[in-house]
């Protein structure tokens, strides 16, 4: 659209669309948006630290300045001129770190911000709700006795398991969560789903943030329990294995690709891939260290090919050139130049 009809779409040109996304419900999130979440939950997380120790740090600068001023207002009035006067210099000190410490965590909050611009669009955070609320003025209808069996149920259920259902809200590892749940398959139900969340909403009037952000966790982990086996039409306790399976197979896979790209050489190439695509022969040069086997190896190929493999192994890390040959060779290079001159003098002098 052009800038004439004044409608700018180019915020449009970063939003990230999932393919999983059409071929799921929108209960029963893939494990790519599981991961997405997460990442975005530890990314706020990081933010609201930085803001919390960027208002810790003001605080404390304030508090500072306060006793200074008090310092230099007292300090003509005592007699302990010298107590005073090292104190005072402790003091400014003090300042003068928590002056630094504010800049740095200023200019972290500005990165964070920058980089909070640059994320892509998703389906969860392309738009958000407005407001919310509805007043319905009709007088509350007493419960069925349906009703009223289904909340004592839960109740007593909650009751009779409230420590179990607390262990589990506070696990961290997958393998731990998928024991517990092997060893007391009866958690898996929608009432271990109600109890973790209402643990939520306590432990966040109590401002315990960081247990109630693994206790949510815990409860979005059974709620897609439930959500799959609902999908798959199966009962909840037979389908949890197949869930953690996936989602550890998922993680091993990013943890994969992280190592890659953490072994990547100088040239942007993973030394392993470049490895297995050698000859035979300079695979055993190099398993084997042996420089005089890679060299015979080399002589035997075809000198475009030579050279095309020994620029992977460079930019692969796996061959690196040896600085000190370099210098040699340039040292030679050098002498024979200087070498070729004379003779050309002494012929010119004769």
């Amino acid at each position: 659209m052009s800038s004439a009809a004044g409608i700018d779409y180019s915020a449009w040109d970063h939003i990230y669309v999932s393919d999983d996304e059409d071929v799921t419900s929108p209960f029963v999130d893939t494990w790519r948006h599981f991961s997405r979440l997460e990442r975005t939950a530890d990314f706020e997380q990081r933010g609201e630290h930085l803001e919390t120790n960027f208002t810790e740090c003001k605080r404390q600068i304030a508090q500072a300045e306060d006793r200074l001023r008090e310092l230099e207002d007292n300090g003509q009035e005592t007699e302990d001129h010298q107590g005073m006067s090292m104190e005072r210099e402790k003091v400014q000190k003090d300042l003068q770190k928590l002056r630094t410490h504010l800049q740095k965590f200023e200019k972290m909050l500005e990165k964070h911000r920058r980089e909070k611009k640059k994320q892509p669009w998703n389906v969860d955070t392309i738009s958000k709700e407005g407001f919310s609320k509805s007043v319905l003025n009709i007088k509350a209808e007493p419960l069925e006795p349906k009703d009223q069996d289904e909340a004592q149920k839960h109740q007593s259920f909650v009751d009779k398991y409230n420590s179990q259902i607390r262990h589990f809200g506070l696990l961290r590892r997958w393998d731990d969560s998928q024991g517990y749940l092997s060893d007391h398959p009866h958690l898996v139900c929608e009432e271990t789903a109600s109890a973790l969340v209402h643990m939520c909403i306590s432990m966040e009037l109590e401002q315990k943030q960081a247990l109630m952000g693994q206790v949510a966790h815990q409860a979005i982990v059974m709620k897609f329990i439930l959500d799959l086996a609902e999908t798959l039409r199966v009962d909840p306790r037979g389908c949890f294995r197949h869930f953690f399976s996936r989602i550890k197979a998922q993680r091993r896979k990013e943890e994969e690709e992280e190592q890659r790209e953490r072994r990547l050489g100088p040239g942007g190439l993973d030394p392993q891939e470049v490895y297995k695509s050698l000859p035979q022969e300079m695979q055993r040069g190099f398993a084997e260290k042996n420089m005089e086997l890679l060299q015979r190896a080399m002589d035997t190929l075809h000198p475009e090919e030579a050279k095309y493999h020994l620029r992977r192994c460079i930019d692969s890390g796996l061959w690196v050139p040896d600085c000190g040959e370099d210098r040699e060779e340039e040292e030679e290079d050098e002498e024979e130049e200087d070498k070729e001159k004379q003779d050309e003098e002494d012929v010119e002098k004769h």
